[in-house]
């Protein structure tokens, strides 16, 4: 992947090496690994048992959280932290004329949050084994580049279009953000889990997570057409990735099993059959993974 002549985003708040996010009362690493395998090993999404965890932990009575100061903003200058700042400043790029072009809608920049181990956002305290997540309450990419490194070493992903479709894909979140997606869905899910009907909330964060699948592969494909800048092999590594990364595959890696209705990212297949789909045409309604 040529992204060497990307501009650089300035909207980049970098955390790295600010120590834990919490003080007194905070998890602790053992917790959040354990909760992160178990999670993964019952079909459920790591990020909400570590931050159900952090919730009754700040219950407790004398409990108290150690705020994380904001960060340096502005572009990186080491080269992983200038890696993040040119994929960020192409999708701001491409997302500025895609959205009003096909949608009528400004697209807001969001902030992309680099830090290690773990920090504060306004969904709740983001860790590393929670992998890269966006926030809708800030309207903030957290992303722990040591992500990148699991990718490598336990999911059989990597390369740097791979790292580019993850980061895009938390991309993709905020335009169905901006198109008022996700709080739509976030009112469905709970009144699903009221219900009792876990597997239509389920099903939904499954459906939202598709579609940023395939935004990624829209910001691709609109990239390409600009500024040619995928190399052989680049795909490849980033179906790879996706396999890697989905339900089934991690579900049987963990327990022996895949269990569909607890997935909340989709299959393997999925998730390369939207990436595909968003790469091929170039268009946001294509990825309409609500109407299928």
């Amino acid at each position: 992947m040529k992204w060497q002549d990307f501009g650089r985003s300035a909207n980049v708040e970098d955390r790295r090496g600010q120590g834990p996010l919490a003080g007194k009362g905070g998890l602790g690493i053992g917790t959040v690994i354990v909760l992160g395998l178990l999670g993964w090993a019952l079909g459920i999404d790591p990020r909400l048992l570590i931050g159900g965890a952090e919730m009754v932990n700040k219950m407790r009575p004398g409990s108290q959280t150690t705020a994380t100061q904001p960060g340096r903003t502005g572009t990186p200058s080491d080269d992983m932290g200038q890696f993040v700042a040119a994929v960020l400043a192409a999708n701001e790029t491409v997302w500025a004329e895609v959205l009003p072009a096909q949608k009528g809608i400004p697209y807001v920049k969001p902030k992309l949050v680099l830090y290690s181990g773990s920090t504060a956002s306004a969904c709740g305290g983001a860790q590393s084994a929670m992998g890269p997540f966006y926030c809708p309450l800030d309207q903030k990419v957290y992303l722990d580049t040591a992500f990148f490194q699991d990718m490598k070493r336990r999911l059989g992903g990597g390369g740097d279009f791979a790292y580019a479709y993850v980061i895009s894909h938390e991309i993709g979140h905020h335009v169905q953000n901006l198109l008022g997606i996700l709080p739509k869905v976030q009112a469905a899910q709970q009144r699903a889990a009221r219900q009792g009907e876990q597997s239509t909330a389920n099903n939904l964060s499954v459906r939202v997570e598709l579609m940023a699948d395939c935004l990624a592969g829209v910001w691709a494909a609109n990239q390409e057409q600009k500024q040619h800048f995928i190399e052989p092999g680049d795909v490849e590594s980033a179906v790879a990735t996706a396999q890697a990364i989905g339900d089934d595959r991690l579900q049987k890696a963990s327990r022996g099993m895949a269990v569909p209705d607890s997935f909340t990212h989709g299959s393997s297949a999925q998730r390369v059959q939207w990436l595909s789909t968003g790469f091929k045409s170039g268009e946001i309604d294509s990825c309409n993974t609500f109407a299928r």
